[in-house]
């Protein structure tokens, strides 16, 4: 029981480190994308400037707009970094404090969950911005948690099992990444998506709604909705590696460096894309899954059902 408690509190607090220095390289992967230098004052290099981020953000004044509906505005934040941190009990290693036989179906259920954060979030601060940004978020999440779903069909049916342990140990042979190249690609996009992210921030689009559903937050309330945001960013490219990239080394005989260099390969994807593609128009989104991406899985995907039927039975 106290080693189970022990090993979450380690977990969560590696998790908050990687997140921090997860902002620092976005922060100069784009500067020196954009041909410039970055933060680069804090120390040397500037490499404790996620903490100084921190401690400005912990130590200023708690914002409390006069019309925001205070108890939902301040949970909001709370309840999706809680999210973003049950997700990381997936994590399929050896040191993990337990495991999930049905790792994919709480995976979906709590990724789906995320989204009333941000309801919560643009609806509680009673600005009209923050509601804008947030209804966006919405459909757009609803939207690609369809095409997410059915992408996560193509290593169930191939395998036949919905723990992420069990889904490393299949790969042993050949990486579905390879044997599916263009459900790979569209699983990508989705994770783009999904976490809101350039080119599809449109809970965000600071363009037109200053900066959206988090308009109203400062301090405390902002570096929770930033750490979630970017804990899923981390935790949905853990889950592109597992389960397009072979998965974990500690069933593929590899060293762990391999594994958390995949890790960081989606991660810094996340960035380069940021860095080089403007913001989608909203009904191109729209379009890209209800027209695109789901005709393309549902026919791929009936074609692997047949295969697999076949070849079991």
């Amino acid at each position: 029981m106290y080693l189970s408690l022990i090993s979450c509190l380690f977990t969560y607090i590696c998790i908050l480190l990687a997140v921090a220095f997860f902002t620092l390289l976005e922060r100069k992967g784009l500067s020196y994308i954009q041909i410039r230098k970055g933060p680069n004052k804090v120390g040397i290099s500037g490499l404790p400037q996620p903490l100084a981020d921190a401690a400005k953000l912990l130590t200023k004044e708690i914002a409390k707009p006069s019309m925001a509906n205070y108890s939902p505005y301040f949970m909001a934040p709370v309840f999706s970094f809680i999210l973003a941190l049950l997700l990381w009990q997936l994590y399929p290693s050896l040191s993990a404090c337990g495991y999930f036989k049905w790792g994919i179906l709480f995976f979906l259920c709590v990724s789906s969950l995320n989204v009333y954060g941000t309801l919560l979030a643009g609806w509680a601060s009673n600005s009209k911005y923050a509601l804008l940004g947030s209804l966006r978020a919405i459909a757009q999440t609803i939207s690609y948690e369809v095409s997410m779903a059915l992408i996560l069909l193509f290593p169930l049916f191939i395998l036949g099992s919905f723990n992420f342990v069990e889904l490393n140990e299949g790969q042993l042979s050949v990486w579905f990444g390879f044997m599916m190249l263009p459900i790979f690609f569209m699983w990508f996009v989705t994770c783009i998506a999904e976490t809101n992210r350039a080119p599809f921030d449109f809970a965000e689009g600071e363009s037109e709604l200053v900066s959206g559903f988090n308009i109203e937050y400062g301090s405390a309330g902002f570096a929770l909705i930033f750490l979630a945001e970017y804990a899923n960013i981390l935790v949905m490219s853990l889950f592109s590696a597992v389960l397009f990239l072979g998965g974990g080394s500690f069933f593929l005989g590899m060293s762990d460096l391999v594994f958390v260099m995949k890790i960081l390969f989606f991660a810094f994807v996340f960035i380069w894309v940021r860095a080089s593609y403007p913001r989608f128009r909203y009904d191109l989104l729209m379009s890209l899954t209800w027209k695109s991406f789901l005709p393309v899985s549902l026919s791929m995907l009936l074609f692997i059902f047949c295969f697999s039927y076949y070849l079991y039975y």
